[in-house]
Order: C-alpha cells, then structure tokens, then sequence
C-alpha cells in the first residue's frame, strides 16, 4: 500500500492531503478546459469554412441510395446491375419485408408507390428509378386535368386513354418539370421517363426526331437540377444526338426485333441497357427456348435482362433461368 500515497509523508494531516489533491484537480480541470476549448474553435472553424456540406456529405454521398431534395452526386448506374421493373401495382414493402429479389435496382410508378416504399429500399442498399410516362397523356394521373386539348396527339396504339404529346409544348414541358421536381421530392435516385419515341409511332402531331431530341436534352436538364439520373426508354434511332445526356438505356424487346446491336452503344460508353423482353408463355408456358431467345440478342450479351409479363406486375424470369414473383398490391393497380 505504500505507492497509493506516495506524494503525502507520513503523519501529514488529513486537510492537507484533500488541498492537494484539490490542486491537482484544478489543474486537469483547466487543461482539460483549453483542450475542449480549442478543439471546439477548430471545429467550428471548419464548418464555417464548409458552409455546412458535411451533412450532405454525410447523409447523401455517392455511395449511399436516396438523398431526396439534398442530394450532393448524381448515381451513376453500373453496366450489368440487377433488377426489377413493377408497373402495374404498387409495390408491397416494409422494413421487416424480405426483398424478393434482392436485386441492385427497383424500377417502380412514381405515382403508385409511397415514398415510404422509396427510402425502404434504399435503407436495403437499392437504388430507384422512379417510372413516369413524359411522352404520353394518361387519363387516370393525378395531373392529367394540366393537359391541354390542343397539345393532345393520337391514341397509343393498343392503350385506351393513352394519347401522344405535343413534347415541345412549353406547357407540356411545364408538367413533366413538375413530375421530376416530385421525382426528388419522392427522394427517387433516377427517372424512367416513357414514350418519348413518338416520332416512331402515328402520334397525329407531326412529332419528329429532332422534336424527341431536344425533348430528352430538356428533361435532362431539368433532372440534373436535382442531380438525377435519367434513363433513355427506346427511341434508338436518336441514341447518337442523346447520349451524352442520359445515364442509361431501359429497352422493350430489343433481342425481339433484333435491335440489340443498336442499344449496345449504351454499355460501350459505360452505361447500362436495362433490358425487358415480353416473350411468349410468361409465366407458367414459357418454354426454355423462347427464353434462351429473349436473352441471346446479338450485342446484348453485357445487358441487365429481364424477362416479364406484359402488364409489368411482380412476376420475373432471369436469363440463368429463376424467376421470382415480388408482392405488391393487386387492388390498387391501374
């Protein structure tokens, strides 16, 4: 017991002792102080100096899904990323929910789905692209009083209620600015904006492809305000004036109408073909064949291939073969 009192000599009162150790205390107290002191001035230093981006920074990096209006990068998606494409229903999720399939991307209605649905799955380590169609009037969107008559075309062809769009429209454009400022309000990290090949269908408007073109660049600006990625959905024959302005490609039956070749632009400039086929049978009589078929498009060997359903519900075949049916809800579909 000797070295526990070793700066205190024997027979010393006890007052004494408490003195001192006061003053030791003091002393820690005061160097303690100007530590905390001076590492607390540095601190706010730097974040004066950081304006406040380290919670961006934090919250919203490159690595990290969702960010929603204080999103600091863009996501840039990986060529040979996994996926999923629902649009038919609304999908049914929650955070105790196994993810099936426990893909890398979700593709999913902007409109159908809560933003809780959203950050739920970001919160799983997926990315979301958030589906609007840009191209076309639907009569059962929440917007689709906005429309003007005049800047209304033909019916999609096989799609009651659907009509072409007047896309150089400054009111037209209004609208769909409106649908990618609810985009990242939703905290989507990408958009999927459709029917934006109008100039390839009988629209009723006289739609070019250079009226598509200067569409695509205009919702492409209107994205990266947002920082949002921005997929191109077919339209190939204006892939050479877009690319540089799009992140990915979301394709329908190119290996079909033996297009592959077209979209592979896409992959050889570092950007995905997120690719959907529609081949006979699905689900329950799609025979092997026609499967291998769907996946074995020339020049689609490096895209993200999915085989669906027409509606576009919660059933997937892969090209390896297994096929999964994610839940959604089937009583609030459209």
């Amino acid at each position: 017991m000797s070295q526990h009192g070793s700066d205190i000599k024997p027979g010393e009162p006890q007052p004494r002792r408490w003195k001192r150790l006061a003053i030791i205390l003091a002393v820690a107290i005061t160097v303690i102080g100007l530590g905390l002191g001076l590492g607390l001035g540095i601190g706010l230093k730097s974040g004066d100096d950081d304006d406040g981006d380290d919670d961006d920074n934090n919250n919203n990096d490159s690595g990290t899904p969702g960010g929603g209006t204080n999103r600091t990068t863009k996501w840039a998606p990986q060529v040979g990323a996994s996926w999923q494409i629902i649009l038919r229903y609304p999908m049914e999720l929650s955070d105790s929910s196994e993810l099936t399939p426990d893909v890398d991307v979700y593709d999913l209605d902007l409109y159908d789905n809560p933003t809780a649905t959203f950050s739920t799955l970001q919160k799983k380590g997926k990315r979301v692209i958030c589906y609007f169609s840009a191209g076309s009037y639907e009569d059962y969107r929440p917007d689709s009083g906005d429309f003007p008559e005049e800047d209304l075309g033909k019916e999609l062809d096989g799609w009651p209620g659907e009509r072409w769009l007047n896309t150089s429209s400054p009111k037209i454009r209004d609208i769909m600015a409106k649908r990618i400022a609810l985009a990242n309000q939703k905290g989507c990290d990408a958009i999927d904006p459709d029917n934006v090949d109008g100039f390839q269908n009988d629209n009723g408007l006289d739609l070019t492809a250079e009226d598509s073109t200067s569409f695509v660049k205009f919702l492409s600006a209107e994205a990266a305000k947002y920082k949002l990625a921005v997929g191109l959905k077919n339209a190939g024959d204006i892939i050479p004036s877009v690319l540089p302005d799009v992140d990915f490609s979301v394709n329908e039956q190119c290996a079909q109408y033996n297009e592959c070749d077209t979209f592979a632009a896409f992959v050889d400039d570092a950007k995905p073909v997120f690719q959907i086929e529609y081949p006979k049978g699905t689900p329950d009589k799609l025979a092997k064949s026609d499967a291998e078929k769907s996946c074995d498009g020339t020049g689609a060997g490096r895209f993200s291939t999915v085989l669906k359903k027409m509606e576009l519900d919660g059933w997937v075949q892969y090209c390896d073969g297994k096929s999964y049916e994610t839940a959604v809800d089937e009583e609030k579909g459209h």
